[in-house]
């Protein structure tokens, strides 16, 4: 089962173009759909309120109710245990284009399946004035 969302998914043009360019076009599904049916903006039309590749993000489980922060990266950059999650794994895909307050939901290597509200974005690169990130 492939990463379901809940809510409007925005990316940017740049960010569009460079996940495109992903894995030799080998992208997971959920990523392969969401690049199919986003709406794209330019990043400087981007509101500050979605989560742009670099974002970081707070996150509530709708389980357990704890926080974390993530920061939203590239294949190469990723290392989980100080919070930095690809974009190819399905918390990172389901993440991705997602507004402030929107439910991101997937499935963990388990099969269990797994929620979280954006609660907030404190780091946009596009909202810092970095549209090349």
């Amino acid at each position: 089962m492939h990463a379901t969302i809940h809510g409007e998914r925005t990316l940017t043009e740049l960010d569009h173009v460079r996940l495109s360019k992903l894995s030799d076009g080998q992208l997971p599904p959920a990523l392969a759909d969401l690049l199919a049916t986003a709406d794209v903006v330019h990043a400087r039309d981007m509101p500050g309120d979605v989560i742009t590749m670099l974002s970081q993000v707070e996150l509530v489980d709708a389980h357990s109710q704890r926080r974390q922060m993530l920061t939203l990266c590239y294949p190469a950059d990723a290392e989980p245990s100080a919070g930095f999650i690809s974009v190819l794994s399905p918390v990172g895909c389901s993440l991705l284009g997602l507004k402030t307050g929107a439910v991101a939901t997937w499935q963990t290597p388990c099969g269990e399946a797994s929620a979280a509200r954006v609660v907030a974005i404190p780091f946009q690169p596009e909202a810092s004035g970095d549209y090349l990130s």
